[in-house]
């Protein structure tokens, strides 16, 4: 017999959920059985799993050790083999201990894209970790997680949870769309002007590429995508983007599809202007930086995120782009911050 007492990351999920993350090789029809067969047992109550799980709850556990050691691994989990969770010096702009909010530098991906990876999920895990903040025994059932997803060699603000609450209560402000975001963009040409555009976007998972449309059709998302010229010297453009919805590569697409490709996109981009722009300025990544979010106004726990605005400083490789351009950045800056 085993009792776990669920603590303030494991509250406000179903019971069958974490029972899920816990028994991590076990099958839903076993954990069902056990729940049935009150072996299993919530507060000392047979329980159906869909209950939701508060602070201070008990679940009980009328297994053999033998049982429970063997669900408990992952399928082929070696018993020597930890995960390992780097450490790497954080850009942190925000923190509490719910929610943390970080400028990511180009290169590094937001979430793996194979078991072998390190993306910005383990590198904030390592630092959770290394300031005491998070134990491995509590990673068993809640991991730390990005709420919203750049690109590997897209630079800036990534919000991330720290605890359970910390990611429910940000990925709901992004599915309300209830925060501004904007990113910083240097395109080819000049816009006439500002302007607020909708199309459909359709993704190619084969050649993971998007493609832009001006029609709705089968398996296209509806996509709208703002921005403000800030700067122009006639061959390239500065802009402050509003990303209205949030699609892959929705940004590089969509500009690029109304004649303003940018600069360094190696999948949209324009090849010519981009092997230019690499020799001259040593720009090997598209210029795409998610520079500011904006919060509304909030209450409760959110309140300390209310009605505030974070900005990412911009990265020296794409400084260097501006300065060769000409383009007074800091001036801009000074107007727009």
């Amino acid at each position: 017999m085993k009792e776990i007492t669920i603590g303030k990351n494991e509250a406000g999920q179903r019971m069958d959920k974490y029972l899920k993350k816990y028994f991590r090789s076990a099958g839903s029809g076993f954990l069902y059985k056990m729940l049935r067969k009150k072996n299993i047992l919530l507060n000392r109550k047979k329980a159906e799993g869909k209950e939701m799980l508060a602070e201070g709850d008990t679940i009980t556990l009328y297994l053999s050790d033998d049982t429970i050691e063997k669900f408990r691994k992952a399928p082929g989990e070696n018993e020597e083999e930890k995960e390992i969770y780097p450490c790497i010096p954080l850009d942190i702009l925000y923190e509490d201990e719910n929610y943390i909010i970080v400028n990511k530098p180009a290169g590094i991906l937001s979430q793996k894209a194979s078991p072998n990876d390190h993306s910005m999920v383990e590198y904030l895990t390592g630092y959770l970790l290394e300031q005491h903040q998070i134990t491995r025994k509590e990673l068993e059932t809640f991991h730390p997680s990005v709420c919203n997803r750049l690109d590997r060699n897209t630079s800036g603000l990534i919000l991330a949870g720290k605890s359970l609450a910390g990611l429910q209560d940000f990925s709901e402000l992004l599915k309300k769309r209830s925060m501004k975001k904007y990113y910083l963009a240097l395109v080819q040409g000049r816009p006439e002007q500002s302007g607020r555009y909708r199309a459909w976007l359709k993704k190619n998972a084969g050649t993971n590429q998007v493609k832009i449309l001006t029609q709705p059709c089968d398996g296209a998302a509806m996509i709208e995508t703002g921005y403000e010229v800030l700067w122009s010297n006639g061959r390239c453009s500065l802009l402050k983007v509003d990303l209205i919805t949030g699609k892959s590569h929705q940004i590089r697409c969509h500009l690029a599809s109304l004649g303003y490709p940018l600069a360094g996109d190696s999948k949209y981009g324009n090849v010519a202007w981009n092997q230019k722009l690499r020799k001259t300025s040593g720009l090997n990544r598209q210029f795409l930086h998610a520079w500011q979010v904006c919060f509304p106004k909030l209450k409760g726990r959110m309140s300390t995120l209310s009605e505030r605005t974070f900005t990412a400083s911009l990265p020296d490789d794409l400084r260097n782009v501006l300065n060769q351009e000409k383009c007074g950045w800091h001036e801009i800056k000074r107007e727009k911050v």
